[in-house]
C-alpha cells in the first residue's frame, strides 16, 4: 500500500487531521514514510481534490484552527480497490545481504564482528517488537481489527525471530570454519 490509501485506510478508523495522521504514521512501526507534513498534506489535498475525502475546519481555543478529514463513499470503493489487490511478496533485499556479496576484502575476524554487530542490532529489534506486541495485546477488545492488530505484531516478531536465527547460525558456521582453517594451517 502506498501513502495515499495508507491515509485512507486510517481514516476508515476514525475522521483525523493531518497532524493526528502524521502522528499516528510516526509512532507507528507499521509504516515505513517518514509520513513528514509537506507528504501529508500534499497527499490529503489530492484526496480531497479527487472527492476521496472531504474536511471540516474545526476552531479550537487558543490553537490554530483544524482541518479534520473524513473518508467518502468514493475514498472507501478506492480504498477497497486498493487492499482487494494481490499483495506484494516479502522484500528478500537487504543492505547487510549486499555488505555479505562483497565481503571478500574482510577478514574472518572482521566478518565475525561484522556478524556479531548484526546480531545485537538484530536483537534490539526483536526487543523493540515483542514490547509493542505485548502493549498491542493488552488492548481490550474482541474486534477483528483487534485480532488483525495482533497478528500483524506477531509476524514482525517472527521477522525479526528468524533474522535472529539466521544470524546466529551463520555466524556460528563462520567461526567452525574459521577454527578449521587455523586448525589446518598449524
Amino acid at each position: 500500500m502506498d501513502l495515499r490509501e495508507t491515509l485512507l485506510g486510517l481514516l476508515t478508523q476514525k475522521p483525523a487531521s493531518g497532524y493526528d495522521l502524521k502522528r499516528v504514521i510516526a509512532e507507528s512501526d507499521l509504516f515505513y514514510w517518514s509520513g513528514n507534513n509537506n507528504q501529508i498534506y500534499k497527499v490529503l489535498l489530492e484526496l480531497q481534490q479527487e472527492g476521496l475525502v472531504t474536511f471540516e475546519v474545526q476552531t479550537q481555543a487558543s490553537l490554530p484552527t483544524k482541518k479534520v478529514y473524513t473518508l467518502t463513499d468514493q475514498g472507501r470503493r478506492v480504498l477497497r480497490e486498493g487492499l482487494l489487490r494481490p499483495p506484494e511478496v516479502p522484500e528478500t533485499r537487504k543492505n547487510f545481504l549486499i555488505q555479505l556479496a562483497c565481503a571478500q576484502a574482510l577478514t574472518d575476524e572482521e566478518l565475525l564482528t561484522l556478524f556479531e554487530r548484526y546480531e545485537v542490532e538484530v536483537q534490539a529489534g526483536l526487543n523493540l517488537a515483542r514490547g509493542l506486541a505485548e502493549r498491542a495485546a493488552k488492548h481490550e477488545g474482541d474486534s477483528r481489527q483487534t485480532w488483525l492488530d495482533l497478528m500483524t505484531r506477531e509476524n514482525i516478531v517472527q521477522t525479526w525471530q528468524a533474522e535472529l536465527d539466521w544470524a546466529r547460525r551463520t555466524r556460528e558456521e563462520l567461526q567452525e570454519k574459521t577454527n578449521k582453517d587455523k586448525t589446518k594451517r598449524n
